[in-house]
């Protein structure tokens, strides 16, 4: 895979895969899935791999009705436990800007920082589910611009909240018991449409000071978002959309079934569709062979500069990312 540059990997890892009845083909029993070992393991073995970044997916709204519904453990929390865990992959939480206290999310995001020693991330979303607003008692936000408001709104917030401890304002000075130089401290005194908030933020600023923000594309102003997820079903229109993007990185989103020992790509997916189909998402995905993606990679790498993954099936298509595609995929010049 020839590149100037190395492609960064990401791999969302929630539930026991992307596709909605993955858990009928995992490699443990169901009681197992909202365990501690289980999530370990699954980050571990994505950190061993190579990957740059692990995301856990999240949502205001309880499962859905159906045969294939799964439960999950809270995002943030999930990204706090493996954070320690851990010493190289990035973690970062979905987190919802929608119906959230953009206070409470600062102090947690802050605060998985230091978990995570400086390796932490959000993945910005948003909630459309009235269904949400009634059980929080509030006003639903369902169109498209106040979903953005809210998301603006939140991540200027978060921001200015990181930025309300300078970095050496906790001063733990035993001689005069002083914790606290009170003139590093500012207040962030934002006023929005929905809320104001005042600060300074009660969790010292983060260590790397600004956390990573992911948002999906045109989602946020590009100033606040360090890394844009395109969702664009070709690699020429994921081209176009990183050329618009403006932000420092751009991550195209890549949903993908593998050839395993166990068979082949497309009769997986025809035996997981047959319990519940997979949704088709405006986003690439692929199936088929190893060597197949790692084409469809090297095309991308031209054009973006990273790509996360939604594979099928953890347990199955992990354990081939890891043995034949990352290894030829994250290494410069390889």
């Amino acid at each position: 895979m020839p590149t100037d540059r190395p492609l960064h990997l990401a791999v969302e890892l929630d539930g026991d895969g992307a596709h909605p009845a993955a858990w009928r083909r995992a490699r443990h029993a169901p009681d197992r899935l909202l365990t501690a070992a289980r999530v370990e393991r699954v980050v571990r073995n994505a950190e061993h791999a190579g990957f740059t970044l692990a995301t856990f997916e999240d949502s205001l709204a309880p499962p859905s009705r159906g045969a294939d519904l799964a439960g999950r453990i809270g995002a943030v929390e999930r990204a706090a436990f493996v954070a320690p865990l851990t010493s190289v992959i990035a973690v970062a939480p979905v987190v919802s800007t929608t119906y959230t206290e953009p206070f409470h999310v600062a102090s947690q995001l802050a605060s998985l920082d230091f978990a995570a020693a400086g390796r932490a991330g959000w993945v910005v979303a948003t909630s459309d589910d009235a269904s949400v607003a009634a059980a929080l008692g509030r006003p639903a936000v369902t169109d498209p611009d106040g979903l953005r408001r809210e998301a603006r709104d939140a991540v200027t917030v978060n921001r200015a909240l990181w930025d309300s401890w300078e970095d050496d304002a906790a001063i733990r000075d035993v001689a005069t018991g002083r914790y606290l130089d009170v003139d590093k401290l500012h207040y962030v005194d934002f006023v929005g449409e929905t809320y104001s908030v005042k600060g300074p933020a009660i969790v010292p600023r983060p260590p790397q000071g600004q956390l990573v923000v992911l948002a999906a594309d045109g989602l946020l102003p590009p100033d606040l978002v360090d890394v844009t997820l395109v969702d664009e079903p070709t690699v020429d229109d994921v081209g176009a959309a990183a050329r618009r993007a403006a932000t420092p990185r751009v991550f195209a989103e890549v949903e993908v079934v593998l050839d395993t020992a166990d068979g082949d790509a497309v009769d997986r997916l025809s035996t997981l569709d047959a319990h519940t189909p997979w949704p088709a998402a405006q986003r690439l995905r692929h199936i088929g062979s190893a060597a197949g993606l790692v084409a469809l990679l090297t095309d991308l790498a031209r054009v973006v500069d990273g790509v996360r993954l939604h594979v099928a099936v953890l347990d199955e298509d992990l354990p081939e990312l890891s043995a034949r595609v990352v290894p030829r995929c994250c290494a410069p010049g390889s």
